[in-house]
């Protein structure tokens, strides 16, 4: 059986990613943070066994720690967020795969185990989401194209996971979910996040 991870990140350029967290740290430390997050996000897709699809946000860097051996490399689709996942899981499923999920690069809480859990949780249900805590998911999973989950959405808010859950109602289709975790967006998330112990161990 065929799955496939996608991962969405940003490519981490001065003044251009965790705009949120660079309104009180700055831009310089906001990108130093997020090297720190994809670290993770890199290290926890590895332990996932899955194909992994790598989408940049603008370009493809060939010279990263993104090894091609271990990363298939691709751009997003142009539009908002929920028209660019879209387009990468019609991709992986028309290449074959039989279950794909997504993460982007904010859960640093999130494990290869979740991930494993997120695949084999689409043996017996349609589809498996990740709640963040701050109203959005982290994750979400299926087993068939359903392009209506990404429709309509007001990304970047809190209501994304709740409008989401309520359009995979509507299909009448079956969903898991996974535990609740972290997004780190703002400075009160990193902190949050950074205390518990976990960030002594990639940094």
């Amino acid at each position: 059986m065929k799955n496939i991870l996608l991962v969405f990140i940003r490519n981490p350029q001065l003044g251009k990613v965790k705009t949120r967290l660079a309104r009180t740290l700055g831009d310089e430390e906001a990108l130093r943070i997020y090297h720190i997050l994809l670290k993770k996000t890199r290290a926890t897709a590895l332990a996932c066994k899955a194909e992994r699809w790598l989408f940049y946000s603008d370009f493809i860097t060939e010279n990263d720690e993104w090894l091609r051996s271990d990363f298939q490399k691709k751009i997003q689709h142009t539009g908002d967020l929920g028209e660019r996942m879209d387009e990468a899981f019609k991709m992986a499923f028309g290449a074959g795969a039989e279950k794909v999920a997504i993460i982007g690069s904010d859960c640093p809480d999130l494990t290869g185990e979740l991930l494993q859990q997120a695949f084999d949780l689409l043996d017996s249900t349609d589809f498996v989401v990740g709640p963040a805590s701050d109203g959005g998911y982290y994750l979400i999973g299926m087993k068939a194209l359903e392009p209506s989950v990404f429709q309509g959405i007001q990304w970047s808010t809190e209501t994304v996971r709740e409008k989401t859950l309520e359009k995979i109602r509507v299909t009448g289709k079956s969903c898991a979910l996974l535990p609740m975790l972290l997004d780190v967006d703002t400075e009160e998330d990193w902190r949050r996040w950074r205390w518990d112990g976990t960030y002594f161990t990639i940094s």
